[in-house]
């Protein structure tokens, strides 16, 4: 293929709530730029997004895409990311590597809480934010309406840049205002342009003056010429438009029916013509490896190279494809670079510009250009490519935190050690989703972003590394502690022929400040406990303290003082005395009003405000105490403490509330009391249990 300089590269990525049709806009993107010559749907299987099984099987995106296509002497890479929340961390990484994110809005629904969340995505990575409102075709379709739900879910001024004649099922005709044209489309979606009807003039003249006004408050001096003629140039307008773009002063907005077709052409020259290039952020920022010092390189084919890779991929019969973004300097085919996440270095073999699972050589990727090289050793999502006598860290992609976790269990012993290095490799592909094993619950525990998200990841576990394993809910890290004080003796002797066993520890047991965890306090006088057997009075008490005493959980936030005992000159020990002190603790800590603490998370859900009753009346069953409310454009915001053990699986409760438009967040509060009724189960739970061990 050829090589653009990055003046001509245009790099978007299509990003929406689920099922607005970003894979079809991608594939009428394509068709219209003559990339491909015919377009593909989802039914069938035929897109050139969608191509792995599970998106052919599940006829949604679940993996971010690569494409590309030439326009104008522009060549335009296309990033085509999923739009259920499960696979957000998809959009993550594709919007570290584009410099535009193309919004698709709903023509029926208008923005949606999925909207929400890649626009605040879009925003954090400082991305230039273009509008396309689909769907335009459809019963219910209202264009105006959704152009007002932008403006008043995100606090921008939303302009349109084109109106759609008809919206409905006679929609076939867009008025662009920049050229002040009628563009009419037929059945295969080729376009003609004519003159605006005189029944269409007044609307458009409208529409433009608003256009020219707002592109005029981008910049002084074209607000100043448009106070003095009510009027800017065709020049004027097109540079005001790409500045106001570049500096997100504008929220431009376009429309079409990708399904047909309509208004692919017209998005493909606007990206060509006022999206920003990539060298419109002049520098790209990072530090040195092992270093505070930041070091800015320019994004200029000539300067040193950063590149970062973006998303990780295995591909059947072909191994692990790497997508990254070159920002500055050229990477070579055929050379060495340095990975300066890893310290290592990773010999470049061919590169490849793709389109869906289909792959062009390319010799060279100059700054600002996308692409794709195979079977880097170690090289991973997230990671640098660089120069090793100018070397760089870019700043790595956030990744959502996990909204959901489970429990995993091999369905066939012996298999742990396949399913972890599966699970390992799985995670460097999608780092949105954690496997921790936890020492304390005995459980492999498995966090993401929904249960899709966990269907395709144990899905792919079996496919690829031919293991199974079962979800189970997860065991809840609940702590011990007490309320009061308690203070006593503790004797172990034990004499069986020979040399006995002594040791005698007196104890007092505090409560500690929550949080505080745990402090021993030495208050013998005059040796009545040699200092030599101290060390071992701690450990007899931090080991009753891991094991718990009135359910098995850690207990936390006690101070233990150790102000008396005795010893045998012969017959003490360390073991007696470890012993003595846990057996003491046991005791002592029975006796001072024990209770469980239960760890509390801040949930924040995002949710349209018909749902708002329902969702409080849910979280209110779970034991959440709602702490506050606030309005988010068409969203409303609620704020909860809720217990851990009262959030499995709640996303999908939530979803099924708000059908489908409700988010949460969450994340780790504090530790308190659980209520009585509760612990008493749990703790005869545990005595159950234990009677039957025995």
């Amino acid at each position: 293929m050829k090589v653009y300089t990055t003046d001509k590269i245009r790099n978007i990525a299509l990003i929406s709530h689920a099922t607005v049709g970003k894979t079809t806009l991608a594939e009428a993107l394509l068709y219209a730029s003559g990339a491909i010559t015919r377009m593909g749907t989802i039914e069938d299987g035929t897109t050139q997004s969608d191509y792995h099984e599970d998106e052919i099987e599940r006829q949604f995106s679940i993996s971010t895409t690569l494409l590309n296509s030439e326009w104008k002497d522009r060549k335009i890479n296309i990033i085509d990311t999923p739009g259920y929340p499960d696979f957000h961390g998809e959009v993550n990484g594709a919007m570290r590597a584009a410099d535009t994110g193309i919004v698709l809005i709903n023509a029926v629904a208008g923005v949606e809480v999925g909207t929400d969340a890649v626009y605040r995505t879009a925003r954090e990575r400082g991305a230039a934010i273009v509008w396309f409102v689909n769907r335009c075709d459809k019963e219910h379709a209202d264009f105006n309406a959704a152009v007002t739900s932008i403006s008043e879910s995100f606090s921008t001024r939303a302009i349109p840049l084109q109106i759609p004649v008809q919206p409905g099922e006679a929609f076939s005709k867009i008025i662009d205002l920049l050229a002040m044209k009628l563009v009419s489309y037929d059945e295969n979606g080729k376009s003609t342009v004519a003159d605006i009807p005189a029944d269409l003039q007044a609307e458009a003249e409208a529409a433009r003056e608003q256009l020219v006004e707002a592109v005029a408050e981008c910049d002084d001096d074209l607000l100043e010429k448009f106070f003095d003629s009510g009027e800017l140039s065709d020049d004027e307008l097109r540079t005001g438009l790409r500045t106001g773009l570049a500096e997100e002063k504008i929220s431009p907005v376009l429309c079409g029916a990708a399904a047909k077709g309509y208004g692919a052409d017209l998005l493909l020259d606007f990206i060509a013509d006022y999206c920003p290039a990539p060298d419109a952020r002049g520098t790209i920022t990072g530090t040195r490896p092992n270093s505070d010092e930041e070091v800015s390189f320019p994004c200029t084919s000539d300067a040193s190279l950063a590149a970062l890779v973006f998303k990780t991929m295995s591909e059947r019969h072909l191994g692990e494809l790497s997508f990254f973004r070159v920002f500055s300097g050229t990477l070579d085919a055929g050379t060495e670079v340095f990975n300066s996440s890893r310290n290592v270095t990773e010999k470049i073999g061919q590169i490849y510009v793709m389109n869906g699972k289909n792959r062009s050589d390319i010799a060279k990727l100059v700054a600002g250009d996308i692409g794709t090289a195979v079977k880097l050793k170690d090289t991973h999502t997230g990671n640098t490519l660089c120069s090793k006598s100018d070397p760089i860290v870019l700043p790595e992609i956030k990744f959502p935190e996990p909204v959901i976790r489970v429990a995993l269990e091999s369905k066939t012993k012996g298999d742990e050690d396949k399913i972890a290095n599966g699970l390992s490799t799985l995670h460097e592909e999608d780092p949105s989703f954690i496997v921790t094993v936890d020492p304390e619950l005995h459980q492999t525990i498995l966090a993401g972003q929904g249960e899709l998200h966990f269907d395709v990841i144990i899905k792919r576990l079996k496919e690829k590394y031919g293991v199974e394993v079962d979800l189970v809910e997860p065991k809840i890290p609940y702590r011990e502690t007490i309320r009061g004080s308690s203070q006593g003796q503790s004797k172990y002797k034990k004499q069986s022929g020979g040399r006995g066993q002594y040791g005698d520890v007196h104890l007092k047991l505090e409560p500690m400040q929550r949080g505080e965890g745990f402090e021993f306090v030495d208050e013998i006088v005059g040796g009545v406990v040699p200092g030599k057997y101290i060390p071992a009075v701690e450990k007899g008490v931090r080991e009753a303290m891991d094991q718990g005493v009135i359910a098995g959980y850690p207990v936390v936030d006690v101070r233990v003082r150790l102000y008396d005992g005795s010893y045998h000159s012969v017959d003490s020990s360390d073991m007696a005395f470890k012993i003595a002190a846990s057996m003491g603790f046991r005791k002592l800590f029975k006796e001072a009003n024990p209770v469980l603490l239960e760890p509390i998370y801040d949930v924040e859900v995002r949710v349209p405000e018909e749902f708002m009753g329902d969702v409080m009346g849910d979280i209110s069953s779970r034991r959440g105490k709602i702490q506050g409310m606030e309005a988010e454009g068409q969203f409303q915001l609620i704020k909860a403490k809720v217990p851990l053990s009262e959030l499995y699986k709640y996303s999908t409760k939530l979803r099924s509330l708000t059908q489908g438009k409700g988010l949460h967040r969450r994340k780790f509060s504090h530790y308190e009391e659980m209520p009585g009724d509760v612990q008493a189960k749990l703790v005869a739970e545990y005595e159950a249990a234990r009677e039957q061990g025995s």
